[in-house]
């Protein structure tokens, strides 16, 4: 193949898109994580997590926005990254839009129910 064919080969916009998405994805997770477990882990130390604690952190609400963040980065970065697998072996243009929107779907309702339940919060007993 040559370049002129190459380049005439035209990438869907949503694949540019998703291309773009993992390398943003991924820049603001580092940050995102590191301080996750920073605080977590070394911190707070995972012998005292309970309930009384997520209640105590999520009563500022940056938290809950910050957790928010993490959950959606996070989810889609591993979602779009199994879609790719996915793609690998399909060689269908109408399978490959099935899973492109099968994928977008599962990420938007897990992503939703993980945020209303970060909203909510936790009910101390």
């Amino acid at each position: 193949m040559t370049n002129s064919e190459r380049t005439a080969v035209k990438q869907p916009r949503y694949e540019i898109f998703a291309w773009k998405w993992m390398r943003y994805s991924a820049f603001l997770l580092i940050p995102l994580v590191w301080i996750h477990a920073i605080i977590q882990d070394f911190i707070t130390g995972g012998h005292n997590l309970s309930l009384e604690y997520v209640h105590m952190r999520w009563a500022v609400f940056g938290w809950r926005v910050y957790d928010i963040f993490l959950l959606a980065f996070a989810f889609s970065h591993g979602v779009n990254g199994l879609r790719q697998v996915l793609l690998d072996y399909t060689k269908s243009e109408s399978v490959a839009k099935t899973i492109n929107r099968a994928m977008f779907i599962f990420w938007l309702v897990f992503t939703t129910i993980g945020a209303i339940a970060l909203i909510y919060g936790v009910r101390t007993p």
